[in-house]
């Protein structure tokens, strides 16, 4: 049966109305939607919108627009950003078709769905996908609130595309306005009934646009007889009516033009090889095919098909055979991994990031130039009639239909590095000086450490240093560039936008292994912009764990990527499902979508990694012997902890316990002697973090304290904060508004950028590093230049070394050199939601 169901999420009601009168429904496997009958649109078109085009992470979109009604085909990771660069509104999507539920289609609904939720009082939205959809949506629920709202339309996967039902009359005012939209359900070959797994179906999607009518001679009416003008609309109706001079009838065909036939797309999705088989097999495109061994008698002429599978699927034999059945249509090969597209899609970024890569290359290191996939040569399409590679943007014109045919005005022209930097000599010409200047501060001896001066702790066994800020810390002393390297893949508050995407820091251990704290939307596609593919892959693949600070999406909606990457990377080798720690709420959330695909991880609470919870399980394991070297390592991260610091969950659970024993391992195979967990003050169940690396021993036999990092998470300033950041080496803190917005900060339970920068003061941090900046500050946050002696700014793919950070404060006023005229707030093309979903 297919079913239309109705999501408010979190049993609340919307705000806002329904653009249609109604839920949309589906009718023998049409999607159908209530609207009056009115003309066609004048202009149609379908539109590549290249999400991951250039970092091969996820399918790209494709844009189905009418003057008024759009309908977008699959909502990767970065769509909503994507959207924000290339100024296409998210408002206006009526309906999002998916070919399939899984990461690399849906990864950027969730936060598409809560931006039209902000949009004036919450829009809804139409979707419409296979059955696994309502799996997905459930999942949904444990994070997005309850004023976003989606209409579910769920495909049957035993309904085969089957012929219209409805006619132009009142019946058929149910009907797309522009176009009909028919889906096929592809399964792997062989596999049948109960066999089938909601997640092994695709969808291929094949629109139809209306036909237009053929021109009206007046002339020939007047031949005819033809005087009473009402009988002129009713002839362009299709009504015969009674010459007025002439004892005939008149035939709409007497007097028009043959009506011209609708162009039509085909959106195909084949993911596998064992689909390609079932797609080759179909009887259901039979109309469509137009060479003479398929084509029946009323074969339709198919104008575009777009090719959404992967360069495996679609370069082999039997797929070009199948292709080119449809011999006289416009093939787009759109697929991830299809072609090696060196443009960036992220213009705006990218010309930020290579700015910031010409004055400091240390801190800004190169983009990669070149990707590593198995890509579908060109030489390979030369077979294919009609084929062409997908371009970021490419048109396809279906109306006006004298313009039919690719239309290649929007794809955006290539941005060389050396014209990004010719125009930067340009615009600030003292850039060439400060870029010596900077590069002269790595040229500088560091300052001797001063170690004598330490506090031992009660059990006399780790000494923490009073940190000199003009001198690094013992923990610096003869540090080695490959032992902690710290990339802040997104530096942005709220949601994605052209400059910074949302947050997620990845901590480089290099050969000891890797580790995220928070992943929101796009990290993956982030990780391959400044590590190029194999290095991305090689990141995934090393990771020692994910920790989660809290449930809000910007913080981890691009954990399902990683984690889907991670297990088709380590299938069939062996390995541990990967450890990710993080808020109840998240558990529910990856609980739920485990229903829709395996994600290959085992879940830790965060309160379970929380200094009382670490003691209880460390009392409560009777073969560990070190129980007193352990507490003491705790009354070092955190001095004085507080009552509400050491926050737990009890550790009487067999499974929590045997997962804290394999984290304890896991750390220490990455050098790390523990992670805790800290409660702050944002929402419920928010936490910040405390990284302490184990101690090192010199060449003299010195032992040399590890160093210690602590990030804040979102929060106000707390002593929580401040406690745990006590001697840190690096405090990560969050500076979410400038300084005159402390009341705006307070209402939404964030910092501004000196009541972070305090924090770390007050904690005796040796550097603080500010991010999750508003999106009013799309470049460069306002700065109090007085406050920040020890104080760097995070930027998106920048890259810092422990090596580097005695350094870091010195390069802010080049920073503020390079964007002085980015100084002010920019509206002026981002859309600014300042509120934590």
């Amino acid at each position: 049966m297919e079913k239309t169901k109705e999501v408010k999420f979190n049993e609340g009601r919307a705000k806002g109305t329904d653009r249609s009168s109604k839920p949309t429904l589906i009718k023998n496997v049409r999607l159908k939607h209530h609207n009056a009958n009115s003309t066609s649109s004048t202009t149609a078109f379908i539109q590549i919108l290249g999400i991951g085009m250039d970092t091969h992470d996820t399918v790209p979109s494709i844009l189905l627009f009418f003057d008024k009604q759009r309908f977008i085909f699959n909502a990767g990771e970065g769509l909503q950003r994507f959207c924000t660069e290339h100024k296409i509104k998210l408002s206006k999507i009526d309906h999002i078709c998916l070919s399939r539920v899984c990461s690399e289609t849906i990864g950027g609904l969730p936060g598409l769905l809560l931006t039209l939720a902000g949009i004036g009082d919450g829009l809804s939205v139409n979707i419409w996908g296979p059955s696994n959809l309502d799996l997905l949506v459930d999942a949904m629920k444990c994070f997005i609130p309850h004023h976003a709202m989606v209409h579910t339309n769920i495909i049957s996967h035993t309904s085969p595309l089957q012929v219209d039902n409805f006619h132009s009359s009142a019946s058929g005012a149910s009907k797309f306005k522009d176009v009909k939209i028919s889906a096929i359900l592809l399964q792997p070959n062989g596999v049948e009934g109960s066999d089938v797994k909601p997640s092994d179906v695709s969808v291929i999607y094949v629109c139809e646009l209306h036909e237009c009518k053929g021109k009206f001679h007046k002339e020939k009416a007047d031949a005819l007889g033809i005087k009473v003008k009402t009988k002129f609309r009713e002839l362009t109706e299709g009504k015969s009516v009674k010459s007025d001079l002439l004892d005939i009838t008149v035939h709409p065909s007497d007097v028009m033009d043959a009506p011209v036939p609708g162009p039509i797309v085909i959106i195909v999705d084949c993911p596998t090889d064992s689909h390609a088989q079932e797609l080759t097999s179909t009887q259901s495109l039979n109309d469509y095919y137009s060479d003479s061994s398929c084509q029946s008698q009323s074969s339709k002429i198919v104008n575009c098909v777009i090719h959404l599978g992967p360069a495996s699927v679609v370069n082999s034999s039997p797929y070009k055979k199948w292709m080119n059945k449809f011999s006289l249509a416009q093939h787009i090969m759109a697929g991830y991994v299809m072609n090696e597209v060196q443009n960036p899609v992220l213009k705006s970024s990218a010309r930020i990031t290579e700015r910031l890569n010409y004055l400091c290359p240390h801190l800004f290191p190169p983009m990669p130039s070149a990707s590593d996939h198995n890509f579908l040569k060109e030489d390979s399409t030369s077979k294919l009639c009609n084929a062409i590679f997908a371009e970021n943007l490419l048109k396809f014109t279906l109306r006006p239909h004298a313009r039919l045919g690719f239309d290649r005005s929007d794809v955006p022209s290539p941005l060389p590095a050396s014209a990004v930097i010719d125009e930067l000599l340009i615009e600030i010409p003292d850039i060439i000086d400060a870029t010596q200047q900077v590069r002269q501060l790595w040229q500088k001896p560091t300052a001797t450490n001063k170690c004598a001066n330490s506090i031992p702790d009660s059990k006399g066994l780790i000494d923490e240093p009073i940190l000199d800020e003009n001198s690094p810390p013992c923990c610096l002393e003869n540090i080695r560039r490959d032992d902690l390297e710290i990339t802040f893949l997104g530096t942005g508050s709220s949601q994605p936008s052209k400059y910074r995407n949302v947050t997620a820091i990845y901590f480089n251990l290099f050969s000891n292994g890797s580790l995220l704290l928070d992943c929101g939307e796009g990290t993956l596609a982030q990780l391959k912009r400044r590590y190029g593919g194999e290095g991305a892959e090689n990141a995934v693949r090393n990771l020692a764990c994910v920790w989660i600070s809290h449930i809000h999406a910007d913080h981890h909606v691009g954990l399902v990527r990683i984690l889907t990457l991670r297990r088709d990377l380590l299938k069939g080798v062996p390995h541990d499902p990967l450890i990710v720690i993080g808020p109840s709420q998240l558990k529910r959330f990856l609980d739920a979508y485990q229903r829709l695909e395996d994600l290959d991880m085992q879940f830790l609470d965060n309160k379970a990694t929380t200094v009382a919870s670490w003691e209880t399980f460390e009392f409560d394991d009777e073969s560990n012997k070190t129980i007193t070297s352990t507490s003491s390592l705790e009354e070092s991260c955190l001095q004085g902890s507080s009552k509400r610091l050491k926050l737990s969950v009890p550790v009487d659970n067999v499974a929590t316990s045997a997962l804290l024993y394999r984290l304890k391992k896991v750390l220490n195979k990455a050098g790390l002697e523990r992670l805790i967990s800290f409660p702050v003050v944002h929402c419920p169940e928010a936490f910040g973090v405390v990284l302490k690396a184990g101690d090192r021993i010199n060449s003299i036999g010195k032992v040399i304290p590890g160093w210690k990092v602590v990030y804040s998470g979102d929060t106000r300033p707390c002593s929580e904060t401040i406690e745990a950041s006590q001697g840190a080496t690096i405090l990560i803190h969050e500076a979410t508004f400038e300084d005159g917005m402390t009341g705006e900060a307070i209402a939404k339970n964030h910092s501004t950028t000196k009541e972070a920068i305090d924090v770390g003061n007050s904690a005796g941090a040796y550097r603080i590093l500010l991010t999750h900046f508003s999106q009013r500050y799309p470049k460069i946050p306002v700065l109090d230049e007085l406050s920040m002696h020890k104080t760097c700014i995070a930027f998106d793919l920048m890259t810092i070394n422990l090596a580097d950070l005695h350094v870091l404060p010195e390069v802010i006023p080049y920073l503020k050199l390079l964007f002085r005229t980015e100084m002010l707030i920019d509206n002026s093309d981002d859309l600014v939601v300042e509120a934590d979903f």
